[in-house]
């Protein structure tokens, strides 16, 4: 049995206000938890990035305007 997004929600509305409002928060833990796996693939792309020598750092307005 295949679930649709739809399914999900019709389930969702079916649910006590207790229940939605523990979803609520279970969400935002989820959503909490990807939003620190992405910053922290940032940093190591990052910190990969430096230590291959491609970055570069620089207060010249000119250069940064150009490098974008």
């Amino acid at each position: 049995m295949s679930t649709t997004f739809g399914n999900i929600v019709e389930e969702i509305k079916r649910l006590s206000s207790e229940e939605k409002e523990e979803l609520k928060l279970l969400i935002e833990k989820f959503l909490a938890e990807e939003v620190r796996k992405r910053i922290y693939r940032n940093y190591k792309r990052s910190l990969k990035e430096l230590q291959d020598g491609k970055l570069e750092f620089t207060r010249d307005i000119q250069r940064l305007k150009d490098s974008i």
